[in-house]
This record gives structure tokens, sequence and C-alpha cells, in this order.
């Protein structure tokens, strides 16, 4: 059996498996402070956009809303103008630092529509390219990555001041 370490993942998996019924790991990234560390690009009044700590390709954007709630139909007309407007810059500096062919931009409401977190809405917005799912991710299930996430903060980050 093949074995790929991702030590760097056990703090995400004992958040969210956290005895503490109200635990949310998009909450905790609300009060944390340490922007740059938790690799939040920006904050806006109604949303904030993050690197996607478990990417499916380079550059794997979420947006996140300020507020906890896990339904679209929850959403303020204000929230919903923020995704969209946090969207739109999201795919400019996409664009700017990566020239993807293309973008997958949405959410997964439910655990059984793909949500890792359900109880706190976030959009997808994550650049791609043709022929990004090469034999690896296909035959492997393993995602090849050309770009650690530190560097794809750096590049993202001056696009959001």
């Amino acid at each position: 059996m093949d074995r790929l370490w991702t030590p760097w993942r056990f703090e995400y998996i004992r958040r969210l498996d956290s005895t503490a019924p109200d635990a949310c790991v998009f909450c905790d990234l609300l009060v944390d402070g340490r922007d740059a560390d938790n690799l939040v690009l920006h904050r806006g009044s109604h949303c904030y956009v993050v690197l996607n700590l478990f990417p499916y390709t380079t550059g794997h954007v979420l947006v996140v809303a300020n507020r906890h709630f896990g339904r679209l139909g929850d959403a303020s007309s204000q929230e919903l103008a923020a995704f969209m407007d946090l969207a739109q810059r999201s795919e400019r500096a996409l664009q700017a630092e990566y020239r993807p062919d293309g973008y997958n931009v949405g959410f997964n409401l439910g655990r059984s529509a793909g949500a890792g977190v359900a109880h706190h809405i976030h959009m997808h917005v994550l650049p791609r390219w043709a022929g990004d799912a090469n034999f690896v991710s296909v035959l492997g299930e393993t995602r090849v990555l050309p770009e650690e996430l530190p560097r794809t903060y750096q590049r993202l980050h001056p696009h959001f001041l």
C-alpha cells in the first residue's frame, strides 16, 4: 500500500474533531488575527478570502461568510453581493498571477453535496488548466500541486490590498 504523508493536515483534522459542539474552522479564522499564517488573503465586512488548505489546483481560494450559517437561503442580500464581489476579485487575481484556461466557481451545500465544512457557507474559486487532471490524480487519487501554499499566498495577497 502506498502512503502519502501529510503531517500539516493534523491541526485541521484535530479542529474538525473538536469536542466543542460549536467549533468551526472558519469561525476560528475570524478571531485568530494571524492572517498571513492562516493564509487569509482579504477580510471584508461580510466575507473573507482564504487559500484552501487542501486545494484541488494551485490557487484554489475560498470566499467565506463572516457570519456562521450553512445555507444559501440564510444569506442576506449584502452577503450574497459580497460573495460575488470577492469571487470577481479572486478571478482577477488568479488571472493576473496564473493565467488559467478556466475556473470552477461555486458552493457545496451540505455533506452529501461535498461540503467538507457543511455548517459554515463558503464558495470555491479555483483555476483550471487544460489537462490539469493528470494520471496521478486519476489513477493514484493524489493531487500534484506545483506550488506550496505560502508561495501562492505571496503571489495573490497583493491583489487584495
